[in-house]
């Protein structure tokens, strides 16, 4: 039976009413919907979250003060009722040499540091406090601090004497599902985010950091260290590496980058140097923020100790509620985003033409004196394009584009940044299957001919000149190339297998899709005698069919083949603008020879020695 109504319960009830609507208000206000302040981006936040472990590594070792800062500030952030793990590694003193009050002190700084880290409430998830036995240093301390449980497992460093926004978390696990469990966002390039505010190009001569109002997240190659979240798989590559490299004595070591000079003076006490060389090799990125008005989610206060002599002060200002004036979960996709390199130079990655009528843009984009340099790949080894890489870095040579058949290095170039055409595939959009035969025994070298013949094809209609060059020749020199004239609109390497078109009317009307097929025709029945068969040849033989002058090119005038026992006229006064060998030259002697004339500049991971910045 139901009892007549409790009057005496109404205040109450009125009470948690206000109450509730007083709660709800508050937290709407706290946490409020995303607004997307430009409708033609979508807002992809709404995404179901995975299933992810966050573990904040906090770095610790004598400061006190530093260390209550910054806990206290990670405590007041918005985990959104996840789980949250906090690891405190706390590094040990050194050894002390002096008195005995000396260690005493010592001891009673680490006795209050311990207190105060294992009295520290955490209510967000587990709480790990690991005290070593001994000084680790620095570089330790980040190396060790994790090991990844798992695919699914994130890890966000900071060092003690951070502070972070109370929305650092938000924007960061945004992040984590738009970009890292996001298709098609995801990359295994990316390997984290740095939440401090970019300041810091340490390319020598690099340029600025000067990023547009409307630029709020952007990649950089740059590894953070004022509160980076750290993305598993690239961890655990780049711990491996790192391990390698230690036991075999190989050292951080990178020309043209101010952090050579830190691990010079600083040797083993810093981390970063190991990374960045890392990083470099394996040409991976770091999403950064652009807050403006010096705005981070995190702020290092540059406290004395390892870095700093002396403190130094906040480098930025927090980002919080209060100034936040913009959607800061708003998350772009990854292809409107902007790439930037050691030097701060924009990168565009993923260029890859698989299609004729895709070539266009991309033949636009590397433009340089209107002249586009096609590098072939077919049967060059990789270890050979990418001195070539080395040697275009240098010289500040911007206008290739790698053309060959479809490999894992072929797309690797194309993920640095570097355009290339995936040959069998661009044939298929231009060529009919009469032309092409693939059973034929000789199918490789007749595609790689009519790829090159159809990018020259499309040089000239977009009024471009096209340098070819097989993979066994290097530049020395920069521009111009050769001496190329007004008078003749076709040149041939004698030796080198060297191609140029010019830009040109007469040449315009000659090369069309009849003198295309008309160059598989003859290199088939060239093929038949065992004759010459690389492009130049090919087409130096055709254009002359069509009385078409050709300037035949001595190369011996401004280059010079290191195959021979001459190879001492290298260093005579003659300029020399290219070097160039027969494509049987072992891999061993070539290596030999190029690291006489000093022009060998990959180490044992296939990558530059150096870092060459050009200012834009």
């Amino acid at each position: 039976m139901v009892g007549p109504p409790k009057w005496h319960l109404l205040p109450l009830l009125l009470l948690s009413v206000a109450a509730l609507f007083f709660y709800s208000y508050y937290h709407s206000t706290l946490h409020p919907l995303p607004t997307n302040p430009n409708p033609n981006v979508p807002l992809r936040t709404q995404t179901p979250p995975p299933d992810f472990t966050f573990i904040v590594k906090v770095l610790a070792y004598n400061r006190l003060d530093s260390l209550a800062r910054c806990l206290r500030s990670l405590a007041a952030a918005d985990y959104l009722s996840d789980r949250v793990h906090l690891h405190i590694y706390i590094d040990h003193f050194a050894a002390v040499n002096g008195s005995d009050a000396d260690l005493g002190r010592r001891l009673e700084e680490s006795g209050r540091l311990l207190e105060f880290a294992d009295g520290f409430d955490w209510k967000f998830g587990e709480k790990l406090v690991h005290y070593r036995t001994q000084n680790a240093g620095l570089q330790a301390q980040w190396l060790e601090a994790w090991w990844p449980g798992s695919d699914d497992e994130f890890a966000f460093v900071v060092e003690d004497d951070l502070e972070v926004s109370p929305l650092y978390y938000r924007f960061l696990r945004s992040l984590i599902v738009n970009y890292y469990y996001g298709d098609p966002d995801f990359r295994p390039y990316i390997y984290g985010a740095s939440l401090q505010r970019p300041r810091f190009v340490p390319g020598k001569h690099g340029n600025k950091i000067q990023l547009d109002s409307g630029t709020r997240l952007f990649l950089y190659q740059l590894v953070g260290t004022w509160g980076q979240l750290l993305f598993p798989k690239p961890w655990k590559e780049f711990r491996l590496w790192y391990d390698k490299h230690k036991a075999k004595g190989i050292k951080p070591y990178l020309d043209g980058m101010v952090t050579n000079g830190w691990y010079k003076k600083m040797g083993e006490r810093i981390w970063t140097p190991w990374f960045i060389k890392f990083i470099h090799s394996r040409g991976y990125y770091n999403f950064y923020t652009n807050f403006l008005h010096e705005r981070a989610l995190s702020v290092s206060h540059r406290d004395a100790g390892v870095n700093y002599g002396k403190s130094a002060g906040p480098d930025s200002n927090l980002l919080d509620e209060n100034s936040l004036d913009f959607n800061l979960l708003e998350m772009q996709p990854l292809s409107n985003l902007k790439w930037y390199d050691f030097c701060f130079r924009e990168v565009i990655p993923e260029r890859v033409v698989r299609r004729f009528d895709d070539l266009g843009s991309v033949l636009h984009s590397v433009q340089q004196q209107e002249t586009t340099i096609l590098v072939s790949l077919y049967g060059a080894p990789e270890i050979i394009i990418r001195n070539l890489l080395c040697s275009f870095e240098k010289l500040n040579v911007r206008n290739f584009i790698f053309v060959g058949p479809e490999s894992d290095f072929l797309l690797d170039l194309a993920r640095r940044g570097h355009p290339v055409i995936v040959g069998d595939q661009f044939l298929r959009s231009v060529t009919t299957n009469k032309m092409m035969d693939p059973q034929d025994s000789h199918a490789e070298l007749i595609s790689s001919i009519l790829v090159k013949a159809y990018v020259i094809k499309k040089n000239i209609e977009l009024g471009y000149s096209s340098l070819v060059m097989e993979g066994n020749m290097l530049l020395v020199k920069g521009y111009p190339y050769l001496d190329f004239d007004n008078i003749h609109d076709f040149y041939t390497g004698k030796r080198s297998g060297l191609f140029f078109v010019r830009n040109s009317t007469s040449a315009r009307k000659i090369w069309v899709d009849k003198f295309i097929s008309a160059s598989v025709v003859m290199l088939k029945s060239l093929l038949d005698k065992q004759e010459i068969t690389s492009f130049a040849g090919i087409m130096g033989r055709l254009l002359e069919e069509k009385n078409m002058k050709i300037k035949i090119i001595d190369e011996t005038r401004f280059g010079v083949d290191i195959s021979g026992n001459n190879v001492n006229q290298f260093s005579l006064g003659v300029e020399r603008k290219i070097i160039y060998w027969p494509a049987e030259m072992g891999l061993d002697l070539f290596r030999k020879r190029l690291e006489e004339f000093g022009v060998w500049m990959v180490d044992d991971d296939f990558s530059c020695k150096a870092v060459v910045c050009h200012q834009s």
